[in-house]
Parts: structure tokens; C-alpha cells; sequence
């Protein structure tokens, strides 16, 4: 009995053995098959069969209605193995006409020993079709004397080349992509890591060294690119650079920028340059037009600067709209003497008189009722030496000097512009922050994005600070109407039906190639409507020709551009009538006149 039962014992203990290995077994198995299959099968793949890259597209970069800047567009790169070519003079002579190249050409490509040549890149689908084709009927009438003259090796490898249908209208943003498929500047530099797809690979069996036609299989799919939506719109991307062009062709300028800018959200609807360049032919185009002006170029401000002494004054409490300067035509300080740009006897200007006849000498005396760090503080605020955080490729600071490294003209020489630089994002953002009630929003031309399944995720809000108060800013922006009245500086700017302000900026341009100023930069900013800002338009002119003042060179292209994005977003004008400020001590005094008699004809009245 003792027997029986260590016999049944040992059964037991084996059948256990048994079912842990088959257990070990199967779980084994379902490792293999099922959850590691997709490895064993690449390696496999790897090991026994040929595998090629299955490019993947480039996300599109879009304006904010979906409309393709940048593209990918389906291309073949058609290569050739050079040890089946049997006969290179022969297989040329055929090949080149279809491809477009001369016999050499495609001699050169075919001939060798190489297992892998590139005949042809980026060609048009319809040109591998047609060769492909021609091939094959080749081949197919020959006689069987003839076999050894058949035309072999040729084959097609998917791609995609880069298009950009809208041309050079936002090449100094977008940027162009290098024949490697490789983003060289502007967004297509900068994200690339998002846009660019993800390659797949498949395998396939070969037969006398060719790819034989149903043995392709899939190892892994190809994966779209991110998509990027701007927040450019085309329509008035296309208006804001004919202007542009227009303006610095006329003007025989070096270059210009018009930048349109939503001061609450940060949004950039236009940012045009002039001259620009066709990112689909690179070739021939210097580095110099690859640039993005408008933050990788600075310049000194001129009176756009003024702004930001008053603002600043008016924060502290150092002046009012109203309060009265005399303002003479030249001032000397720190050794220097500084002047207006039309000699003029002493004036009494109100400091809104001061702003609209933009007036040097009067922005100094303002500049003065300010310590030097007071001044500097709220310039860096205001974001000079600061980043705007647009995220644009190659953003500068600008250039503003600590206050330890002032000399006793640095301090004037700030006050009305000069003395330090800025980008035209940075002039556009400082404009954009009296536009918005003191707070200023760090721009941005990303709308959002798009994943390669088409999903689409809003941009993350953009940062702000609050710069002045809004009681300040609402002062300013009064001051600025009077810019574009008869007796402002840009008159050509003012708008019909429309509360306009804006200031003029015509500063003298510093020349890196002789260390000296020669030339300059003319400049006008504003935004409409004055009461209410819906938009804010930049414009800036380098290095005119004959004419150089920022009213008659900007204001007219401000105007334009203007009108057309007040009209494309239905901005209606406010129905509120401008308030209207004294300009100098004259006027202020029959202002006060009328007021007074207005409150004692309403005493009588209440009696």
C-alpha cells in the first residue's frame, strides 16, 4: 500500500512539472506572438529581407483659416543599381529625355559598381510613371536574340519635396525646408522637431537585386508631421506686404516691415517684409534676405521712444496731458546740444503739444522730471533689452545699457528715442501695452497645433504684464489722436470715420560698416480705433532715399493697411466724438475760457 501510494505521489509531482512547463511554454509562446511580435518580426526582417525608410510628410504650416503656407508634396527619387545595367550608352540615351537631363547626366548616375545610385531627386510621380512605362514596353517588344538588351535597375523610392503656395508673401517667417528635408529658417528651422514626421520602414524580397513587385511588407507605418496653424491671415498678410513693397520701392529704401498685432491676445495677423525672397527657388538667395527683420534687426526708435518718457511721467504724477513746458528749439546737455528738427522760437506746449509736434527738446525736459533709474525701469518694462517672447528663430533684445554706464547725455538722448534699440516686434509689443490699458502681452504667430490624426490643440495663452495703469494709458492714447490731426506729424495717417492714434518715429540710423550714423530709420505705429483699440499697425523704413520723415513714409502705408483689417474684421467706428486737448498754452487758455463760461452760464440756468 506504502508502494501504491508513492507511485500516485510521483505521478503527481510530474503531471505538476508538466503543467508548469507547458504553462512556461505557452506563456512563452503568447510573448512571442503576440506581444513581442512586431520586434521579432523587424529583426527577422532585418536579418532575411531588404528594408527601406517609407518617408514621412512634414506637417503643413497654415494661416488661421487653414490655408497652406507650407506643404508637402509627393515626389519620387528614381536611383538605380549600377551592377544591372548592362549597358549604360544604351540605358541613357533612353532614360534622359523622359527625365528631363542630358545623356552625361544620366550616363554618370548609371555607371558603376555601386548597389545604390540617385538619378534623379524630387521628381514628379508622372515621370517615374512614364519611365516606368517605357520600361516595360522596352522590354517587352524585344525578340529573345535580344533578351540581354533589356533596360533593368531603375527604381522608384517615395518622398516628398517642400511647396510653398503662397510664394515669397511670408517667406521671412515661414522660412524653406533643405533639399534633406531639413527646416534651414524661419519656423521651419525653429520646430522642426514638431513638423517632421516620423519615417516608416517595410521590407521587401529581392530577385536578381530587384525589388520584386507584391513582397512589400510594412514594418512600421510613416507618421504626418505636426501641423501649425499661424495666426497670420493671408488676406491681410497680402495687403500689409504690397504696401510694404510699394513703400520701400518708392521710397529707395533698404528694407521695410509692417507687423498687425491684436494687443489683447498677443496675435500676430500680418508681419510683411520687403524686399523677400521665393523659399520655392533658394538657390541664388543671399543670407542676408533669409534674415527675419523683424526680430533679428535693431535700430534706435527715434520719437516711437517718446511715448514711453511720457507714459512714464504721467505714471509718476509729474505731469498732466495739459501741464504747459516751454520748449525752445535747442538744449544743451552733458557737453552736447540738442535740438528739434525745425528751428522754431521758445514755445509754450502743453506736453500733448509736445507729442504731436514731437518735439526733442521738450521730451528731454519731460525725461528730467524722472531719476535715470526711474527712467530705465520703466523702459525695460515697457520690454527694451527684454525679449518679447514671440519664440521667433533668432529674436534679439535689442541693446539698452545698465544706468551704471550712462554718461550725462545718455539720460536726454533716451528720453526722445535714441541711445538704445529695438527690434520692430519690440516697437510694435511697446505700442500694443498702451493699446491694452498698461498691460503688455508677449506676441506670438502660433495659433495652435495639429497632430498627425488631425486634432487640434489651442496655443497656451500668452504671458502679460501690467506696464502703466489704465487711467495712463487711456491719457496716452488721447495725446497720440492729436499725431494724426492738422496739427500732428502724420496727418496722412488719420483714417475716415475713425479715432486714429499713432506716433511718428524718424531717428538716425547707426551704420555697423563705419561705426558712425548715416542714414535713417523712419517709423510710424498706431492703432485703431483710438478709444476702443482693436488693432495695432507697425510700420518701419530703413535707410530711405531723398524723403526720410516716418509721417509722410509710414503714415500712408499705416493707412492702408489699416482700413483694409478695420473692413476684413468689421470693426465698425465707435460713434464717440474725440476729446479734444490743448496743444499750447494759447489754446489752453480759451479752453479754460469756455469752460468757465460754460459753468456760469449752467449757474444761472439752476437758479
Amino acid at each position: 500500500m506504502g508502494n501504491l501510494n508513492l507511485a500516485a505521489s510521483r505521478i503527481r509531482i510530474l503531471i505538476v512539472f508538466i503543467l508548469i512547463f507547458f504553462l512556461l511554454f505557452a506563456a512563452r509562446l503568447i510573448q512571442i506572438q503576440a506581444i513581442q511580435a512586431s520586434d521579432y518580426r523587424a529583426k527577422a526582417a532585418n536579418e532575411m529581407e531588404s528594408t527601406r525608410a517609407i518617408p514621412a510628410a512634414r506637417g503643413e504650416i497654415t494661416d488661421i483659416n487653414g490655408v497652406a503656407f507650407a506643404r508637402s508634396v509627393s515626389a519620387i527619387n528614381i536611383v538605380v543599381d549600377q551592377t544591372l545595367i548592362t549597358d549604360a550608352p544604351a540605358s541613357a540615351n533612353f532614360a534622359a529625355p523622359i527625365l528631363g537631363m542630358t545623356v552625361a547626366q544620366v550616363q554618370s548616375a548609371i555607371s558603376g559598381t555601386k548597389r545604390y545610385s540617385m538619378v534623379a531627386r524630387n521628381a514628379k510621380p508622372a515621370i517615374w510613371r512614364t519611365l516606368s512605362d517605357s520600361i516595360d514596353a522596352h522590354n517587352a517588344a524585344l525578340s529573345k536574340e535580344n533578351f540581354d538588351k533589356r533596360i533593368l535597375g531603375f527604381f522608384a523610392e517615395r518622398n516628398y519635396i517642400r511647396e510653398y503656395p503662397s510664394g515669397s508673401l511670408v517667406s521671412s517667417l515661414v522660412g524653406f525646408v533643405r533639399q534633406d528635408g531639413i527646416g534651414a529658417t524661419g519656423l521651419e528651422s525653429s520646430m522642426n522637431s514638431l513638423i517632421s514626421g516620423t519615417d516608416g520602414r517595410y521590407s521587401y524580397a529581392r530577385g536578381l537585386g530587384a525589388e520584386i513587385p507584391g513582397s512589400q511588407n510594412e514594418i512600421v507605418a510613416a507618421k504626418k508631421g505636426t501641423t501649425v496653424r499661424l495666426t497670420i491671415d493671408r488676406d491681410v498678410q497680402w495687403v500689409a506686404a504690397q504696401a510694404i513693397q510699394d513703400a520701400v520701392s518708392k521710397s529707395r529704401a533698404t528694407s521695410g516691415t509692417v507687423i498687425v498685432m491684436d494687443p489683447k491676445t498677443g496675435h500676430i495677423l500680418a508681419h510683411a517684409t520687403a524686399p523677400t525672397f521665393d523659399p520655392n527657388n533658394t538657390k541664388s538667395v543671399s543670407q542676408s534676405l533669409m534674415r527675419n527683420p523683424s526680430v533679428q534687426d535693431v535700430y534706435e526708435p527715434g520719437s516711437t521712444g517718446k511715448i514711453m518718457t511720457l507714459a512714464a511721467a504721467l505714471e509718476e504724477g509729474k505731469i498732466t496731458p495739459e501741464t504747459v513746458l516751454s520748449v525752445p528749439y535747442s538744449i544743451k546737455r552733458g557737453g552736447d546740444t540738442f535740438h528739434d528738427h525745425e528751428r522754431h522760437p521758445v514755445q509754450h506746449l502743453t506736453t500733448s503739444g509736445i507729442l504731436a509736434v514731437s518735439s526733442n527738446t521738450g521730451t528731454i525736459k519731460i525725461g528730467e522730471m524722472l531719476s535715470n533709474d526711474k527712467l530705465h525701469n520703466y523702459l525695460t518694462k515697457f520690454g527694451i533689452g527684454v525679449s518679447t517672447g514671440s519664440g521667433l528663430p533668432g529674436e534679439s533684445k535689442g541693446l539698452f545699457r545698465p544706468v551704471s554706464d550712462w554718461s550725462g547725455t545718455t539720460a536726454p538722448t533716451v528720453a526722445f528715442g535714441q541711445g538704445y534699440s529695438v527690434t520692430a516686434m519690440q516697437a510694435t509689443s511697446i505700442f500694443a501695452t498702451i493699446a491694452n490699458d498698461g498691460v503688455r502681452v508677449s506676441p506670438t504667430v502660433i495659433a495652435g497645433t495639429s497632430d498627425s490624426t488631425g486634432k487640434f490643440t489651442v496655443a497656451a495663452d500668452r504671458t502679460s504684464q501690467r506696464v502703466v495703469s489704465a487711467k495712463t494709458a487711456q491719457q496716452v492714447r488721447l495725446m497720440m489722436e492729436s499725431v494724426v490731426s492738422g496739427h500732428g506729424t502724420a496727418p496722412s495717417a488719420a483714417i475716415p470715420g475713425y479715432r486714429v492714434a499713432g506716433k511718428t518715429g524718424t531717428a538716425e540710423r547707426y551704420n555697423v560698416d563705419c561705426g558712425c550714423y548715416s542714414g535713417y530709420t523712419a517709423s510710424f505705429i498706431g492703432f485703431a480705433p483710438a478709444d476702443a483699440p482693436k488693432y495695432v499697425v507697425s510700420v518701419t523704413i530703413q535707410d530711405p532715399k531723398g524723403s526720410y520723415y516716418g509721417g509722410s513714409l509710414g503714415g500712408p502705408v499705416f493707412k492702408k493697411v489699416m482700413t483694409f483689417v478695420l473692413q476684413a474684421e468689421h470693426v465698425a467706428p465707435t460713434g464717440t466724438k474725440v476729446l479734444p486737448v490743448a496743444l499750447t498754452q494759447a489754446e489752453l487758455r480759451q479752453k479754460e475760457r469756455r469752460e468757465t463760461a460754460a459753468t456760469a452760464q449752467a449757474s444761472l440756468k439752476s437758479r
